[in-house]
């Protein structure tokens, strides 16, 4: 079979397509034929060797949808030939953190395209539990376009930060994967959106997502900004997960007991924070990663219903994901950028 491999850190010049072995399964795993693998920073991160070095030759590729090929004499509830997606992570599902619903804490929780071999390739090995079984009117393109941003997105604003109907929120970044799931997600629960965009053809697109309002992040004092739309009051949450170059301006567009929730840093994880502003205005701030199992089932609910929409912005043969790599690098996507085998 064709699949994309690293056999070094670098970058998208390290991305290489070639003839690899198929795979076999275990009893308690299936086969999938992936129609569709959706791009993230993750795979950046990983393709760099930064913060972490990855055994090699390795495949990136988190978001994963396909149909089943075949299933292991342990599956009872995927059978072959249906349309699926993948759960982006995985976890042991034995300790005591998987058994109390919060796989994501587990010590052995991964990624698929990270801590193991992911979807950039024509077959791959997945637990059946990882399976989940999509709606004949969702395309793979989509499918594979929603699981990540999507799931982080929810349990940052929802298992994070507690979001409630009719609070502001400041989402930064709107044109990436997340921040247009956050969007959707914010205006789901009725609250106030101020978005953030590079440009007027992106800013315009947030709008059309459901933003209330849009600020230039290039061209704009963001918090000045936000301060102007909310009266000087500030927002309740702050959905941050640029890092170093918007972080001062997020926290100063906080409200008094206001909540910043953050899910990367791709500017940079070095930030500074005045402690006084902090406990006097009784803020929060939060760190979330991913979500859990069933923090997916729940939100895929509403992608599969139609409420919440995966945004595609591009899709590349796979043969040629190096441009999709650098299309995503140079940050001129809205949206998931997908490869199709």
């Amino acid at each position: 079979m064709k699949a994309v491999r690293i056999h070094e850190h670098g970058g998208p010049e390290v991305l290489k397509y070639e003839a690899v072995p198929e795979p076999a399964i275990k009893a308690n795993e299936i086969l999938l034929r992936v129609r569709a693998c959706a791009l993230n920073h993750l795979d950046l991160w990983v393709r760099k060797g930064v913060p972490i070095k990855y055994p090699m030759p390795h495949i990136l590729g988190s978001d994963i949808a396909g149909e089943v090929v075949a299933v292991g004499d342990l599956c009872e509830r995927i059978k072959p030939g249906q349309r699926v997606l993948l759960s982006p992570g995985t976890s042991c599902r034995q300790c005591d953190q998987c058994v109390l619903g919060q796989d994501n804490k587990c010590r052995r929780y991964t990624l698929f395209g990270a801590g193991r071999d992911g979807g950039n390739r024509e077959l791959m090995p997945a637990p059946e539990y990882a399976a989940i079984p999509i709606p004949d009117h969702l395309s793979f393109e989509e499918a594979a376009a929603a699981p990540l941003v999507f799931l982080t997105a929810w349990y940052m604003l929802i298992g994070r930060a507690g979001l409630e109907a009719g609070e502001d929120v400041l989402v930064l970044a709107a044109s990436s994967g997340v921040g247009m799931a956050a969007v959707q997600i914010a205006k789901m629960f009725h609250c106030r959106v101020i978005a953030t965009a590079g440009g007027e053809a992106k800013m315009a697109r947030a709008k059309e997502l459901g933003a209330d309002y849009v600020v230039d992040h290039y061209a704009q004092d963001i918090a000045a900004e936000v301060k102007k739309i909310t009266g000087k009051r500030g927002v309740d949450v702050v959905f941050e997960h640029v890092g170093a170059s918007t972080w001062p301006k997020s926290v100063q567009s906080l409200a008094a007991s206001g909540r910043v929730v953050t899910c990367g840093a791709t500017t940079g994880g070095e930030v500074e924070l005045n402690l006084t502003f902090l406990f006097a205005k009784q803020q929060s701030l939060l760190g979330s990663f991913m979500g859990t199992m069933g923090d997916l089932h729940k939100v895929l609910k509403f992608v599969f219903n139609g409420t919440l929409k995966p945004v595609i912005d591009r899709v590349f043969p796979m043969s040629e994901i190096v441009a999709a790599h650098q299309r995503l690098e140079n940050k001129e996507q809205f949206g998931k950028v997908v490869v199709i085998p």
